[in-house]
């Protein structure tokens, strides 16, 4: 278990310097909400990492180009905040949201891709679309095969998500 009150105050320390010294649009904000975001989450605190998240989005929406890859990060977090509290629509719809910027900005067999297919798969099969839950896991297998060696633990963690799904399209 991480110390997240400690990653949490050095996330607002760095994050209070930034705000002294950059301008309120700088990317670096940008990366301080989204690190406050990420420890936020981590216990828990959904409706503050969500907020967290959504300044971070903002700035980059202020400072970066459409497609930069940050944008997938930006979705994809808030898409897991969503998942955390059980709304499933909207996760899905950012998680969509970071796979079409990914499409747009990192090479096709990139772990990114990997992840957000994973995610995809992982709210499908929460809404009971079992197919297109083992549909994506299938697609974040393959890239994961490309990408990752053989031994590595996400290839199991798609593994078991395809058989997973499998269960659950034979009840």
């Amino acid at each position: 278990m991480g110390e997240y009150s400690k990653a949490l105050s050095s996330h607002e320390k760095a994050l209070a310097i930034r705000q002294q010294s950059l301008p309120s649009n700088h990317p670096d904000l940008a990366d301080s909400y989204n690190n406050i975001g990420n420890a936020y989450g981590h216990i828990d605190e959904h409706l503050k990492a969500l907020s967290y998240y959504e300044k971070s989005l903002e700035i980059r929406q202020q400072s970066l180009p459409p497609n930069h890859p940050d944008f997938s990060m930006s979705y994809n977090n808030i898409g897991n905040v969503y998942n955390r509290m059980g709304e499933y629509s909207k996760a899905l719809s950012f998680y969509e949201k970071a796979l079409e910027i990914q499409q747009q900005s990192i090479p096709s067999n990139d772990s990114d891709f990997a992840m957000s297919y994973n995610n995809i798969g992982n709210v499908y099969g929460r809404m009971g679309q079992y197919s297109k839950a083992l549909s994506s896991h299938e697609k974040a297998l393959a890239i994961r095969q490309q990408s990752l060696p053989s031994n590595h633990p996400d290839l199991a963690d798609s593994y078991n998500n395809i058989g997973t799904e499998y269960y659950h399209i034979d009840e």
